[in-house]
């Protein structure tokens, strides 16, 4: 691909007081950052899908181009009770061609574990889906004691940010040699 890849940022928590904004505005900032990627942000709380699934849904038809349309995805997730929210669930669970032979990777955060035992299940659901989710990912421990006096989040953005370029170079990777595949060969023909 000789274009920016196409990379839609899933906002996953849709609760009240949420880590959520905070932390996917420093990640959407640093993928801006890389020459290759063009970011749609996709906030799980603004879009209001229906807890049914529902395909003939409004909310599910009006994002389903977004999803689509992403050569990559982000998920952007925190750790409920060693899980990842139920709304990601019906948003993955909303769509399915949509999602395959497409990379995926994860900025994880929480308390002790940073959000790593939602990523592994996430992981799996994925790969049933035919998605490629790259090794690298940014994961915020005790997300709490990251945000600085005035508010600024992390208040020592060097390590995340060597992860996050990490982790998105493998993104970019996927995305093309992914793409340059499916021009060839259609996916599941």
């Amino acid at each position: 691909m000789t274009e920016p890849i196409r990379l839609a940022v899933l906002m996953a928590s849709t609760r009240g007081g949420r880590m959520a904004p905070l932390v996917t505005r420093w990640f959407v900032e640093q993928a801006e950052r890389h020459a290759d990627v063009k970011v749609d942000v996709l906030d799980l709380a603004e879009l209001k899908l229906p807890e049914s699934l529902d395909g003939r849904d409004p909310a599910v038809a009006a994002v389903r181009p977004r999803i689509e349309d992403a050569d990559a995805f982000v998920v952007v997730v925190p750790e409920y009770n060693h899980s990842f929210p139920a709304p990601l669930k019906t948003a993955i669970d909303s769509f399915y061609k949509e999602w395959q032979a497409k990379p995926v990777g994860f900025v994880s955060y929480g308390g002790m574990s940073g959000g790593l035992r939602a990523v592994e299940q996430l992981r799996q659901i994925f790969a049933e889906l035919h998605m490629v989710s790259v090794r690298d990912g940014v994961s915020f421990h005790n997300v709490w004691s990251h945000v600085g006096p005035d508010g600024e989040f992390p208040a020592e953005p060097d390590g995340c940010g060597q992860a996050a370029r990490a982790m998105l170079d493998q993104l970019v990777w996927w995305a093309n040699a992914l793409h340059d595949a499916k021009r060839r060969v259609p996916y599941g023909s």
